[in-house]
């Protein structure tokens, strides 16, 4: 093989609100730690073993912007991207590492009615977009108060 690939896909739950991070020039940045799990039987004791892997999950510019919007914690996402590792200097001095997965495409798999939806606004339907952006491709504009003759 004369390439090589560096690619992750990841279904899991959020465990937390993306956290935003806006640079001069327009450009934001959104981080939000990714979990997935494991069950198997232990063979030996025949108990159930559930092992939970976190991730720390980067998604930038408008995706960052509608992952914000749209993704609360707790909620179920496929994440395809990149493995990428920064080394940085802790307060000490110490070299320190950290692994993340550079989003490049995402599909929000929470359904509408499982988002969790405060009591007083229980009748009112909770937005969404497009349940797949990928970066780098422009993001439709939803205006909800156009008419249109679609029937659904």
């Amino acid at each position: 093989m004369a390439g090589t690939i560096n690619k992750v896909i990841l279904i899991g739950h959020t465990g937390d609100d993306v956290k935003m991070h806006y640079f001069e020039g327009g450009g934001s940045l959104g981080r939000f730690p990714l979990a997935t799990n494991e069950e198997y039987v232990n063979k030996s004791t025949g108990e159930r073993v559930s092992n939970t892997e976190w991730h720390n999950v980067v998604v930038r510019n408008k995706a960052a912007e509608i992952c914000e919007k749209y993704l609360k914690k707790g909620d179920k996402i496929y994440v395809e991207g990149r493995i990428k590792t920064r080394k940085w200097q802790d307060e000490s001095g110490n070299d320190r590492y950290s692994t993340e997965i550079h989003c490049r495409d995402f599909t929000f798999l929470t359904p509408k009615e499982d988002q969790n939806v405060s009591p007083q606004n229980q009748q009112m339907p909770v937005a969404q977009p497009q349940a797949k952006v990928q970066e780098n491709q422009p993001v439709p504009s939803v205006n909800e108060d156009e008419d249109d003759d679609l029937p659904f």
